[in-house]
């Protein structure tokens, strides 16, 4: 395997303005820069089972949720990096595991069901064993966004992402295709997520409180999995809540995965 990563954060999630947006960058100048990738088009490919529990579930607020996805920062092409991304969420605790490979060698991976654990490191291992959890996972849904990525100028590690533009569709499922589909955020509004180890910076939390600008809830996958099935995340999850194999399978499946996960940041 090529690059990999691994990150354990808090990401909170604010819908902006135009006009908080700009606020909120002027106050951030003095402190923070744009990341590697400064503005780009991210692409996502999610994977899902034929019922789409992954999406069920995440938009039904449990303690514990995941997803799988490819992602890339560009118009992929076979022999361009991208990445596998494992992403798990529990008591509003984000674990990412993250690998960079060709998009050729995601495709054969993930899609064709060619192991990656000949590589023997632990982050494949992670994403073979999810793999081989949920029976039936496939291509599901593509989501792309416009985003602005900034972080701190002395290098330490909060972040903050502005996406615009947010597009999905459950056609043409490749990173090799444009961005187009349905549009699940409004003209004009941000989706602005702050990404931290810990508290947030005090100039931060200042123009948040000036600006009454508050927390909210928003899966950019749940939500596209809503656009398409024609009802709201509080309807869906209404019915999710439910299903009581639903439920059980969640329970079961943090009560296999939680353990030995969260060991690994000891």
């Amino acid at each position: 395997m090529g690059y990999q990563a691994v990150f354990k954060r808090y990401e909170l999630k604010y819908m902006v303005t135009e006009e908080q947006k700009a606020k909120i960058l002027k106050a951030m100048e003095p402190y923070m820069e744009a990341d590697r990738y400064g503005r780009s088009t991210v692409r996502n490919i999610y994977f899902d089972t034929d019922d789409f529990i992954l999406a069920r579930h995440s938009i039904a607020k449990p303690d514990f949720k995941e997803k799988l996805r490819i992602r890339s920062y560009s118009k992929a092409e076979a022999g361009s990096t991208v990445f596998v991304e494992l992403k798990r969420k529990y008591d509003h605790v984000v674990y990412k595991r993250r690998v960079g490979v060709t998009e050729k060698e995601a495709v054969d991976w993930i899609c064709r069901g060619r192991p990656a654990t000949a590589h023997g490191d632990q982050v494949s291992r992670e994403i073979d064993y999810f793999l081989s959890l949920y029976d039936g996972i496939r291509p599901a849904l593509y989501l792309s966004y416009d985003r602005e990525a900034y972080r701190m100028k002395d290098g330490s590690d909060f972040r903050v992402t502005f996406d615009t533009d947010i597009l999905c569709r459950e056609h043409d499922l490749s990173l090799e295709s444009d961005p187009y589909g349905t549009l699940i955020l409004g003209n004009g509004m941000s989706l602005m997520e702050l990404k931290c180890s810990g508290g947030l910076p005090l100039w931060m939390t200042r123009i948040l409180s000036k600006e009454r600008i508050y927390k909210t809830s928003f899966s950019k996958y749940g939500t596209a999995y809503c656009s398409f099935m024609e009802e709201t995340p509080a309807e869906r999850a209404h019915e999710i809540a439910a299903e009581s194999p639903v439920s059980a399978f969640r329970e079961a499946r943090a009560a296999r995965i939680l353990p030995s996960y969260g060991a690994a940041f000891v």
